[in-house]
């Protein structure tokens, strides 16, 4: 399977997130990762909208973006215009099934999200309304943390109830993704692994590069 990066951007200096882009571009990612917190989901604020409508002026590269915000359906309309992948965390939602449909409707992609603590058996029944599923490996909200080995059971149980349904879903994996989780993560069933410090280091291209050779 081809693996896609999606380098994540609240890592970045963000009075130098212009030139990375065009770093990012030439080196061939594939996305770009965008952390939406809302400082009650989880305990740190990052950005919204009109940031992400900036990035989306000087970028070509689809948008992943991540809402850890509460209540996410009263949001989706207003991120679905600046996005090209939308998702939220199952533990955040209210009618996750309709949230879904809601993201679809607008012509993008929908994405749903589980924290270290949900199994994956949980949204088995929601996997036909997602074209993209992101297992966290880090508790939501905070960059720099470990990777949690847990994640790569979650991984393969999910890779093994979407081939066997025959669904065209993307599997994200975000948290602690280097060198050496990388492969793990793949292995596992990642497709899509998104990268904060490993990517946004003096190394950024060769970063990239190896990422993408895993497939």
């Amino acid at each position: 399977m081809a693996v896609k990066i999606s380098p994540s951007v609240l890592t970045s200096d963000f009075l130098e997130l212009a030139k990375d882009i065009e770093r990012l571009e030439k080196a061939g990612t594939d996305m770009l990762h965008l952390d939406v917190m809302d400082g009650i989901f989880v305990p740190n604020i990052s950005f919204g909208v009109p940031i992400i409508k900036s990035i989306r002026k000087h970028t070509r590269l689809p948008l992943d973006v991540h809402l850890m915000i509460t209540e996410p359906h009263r949001y989706i309309k207003d991120f679905a215009e600046c996005s090209d992948i939308l998702g939220f965390h199952y533990e955040a939602g209210s009618d996750n099934a309709e949230t879904l449909k809601q993201i679809r409707s607008y012509g993008i992609k929908s994405c749903i999200t589980i924290k270290p603590c949900t199994e994956p058996e949980e949204i088995f029944d929601l996997l036909p309304l997602c074209d993209m599923v992101l297992v966290m490996s880090v508790e939501p909200g905070f960059g720099g943390q470990k990777f949690m080995t847990s994640a790569l059971d979650k991984l393969t149980v999910l890779r093994r109830e979407i081939d066997r349904l025959g669904l065209d879903i993307m599997l994200e994996v975000d948290g602690g993704i280097n060198k050496e989780t990388a492969p793990l993560a793949v292995k596992a069933g990642a497709d899509v692994l998104v990268a904060g410090s490993f990517v946004f280091s003096d190394q950024m291209e060769e970063n990239v590069k190896l990422i993408k050779s895993l497939g």
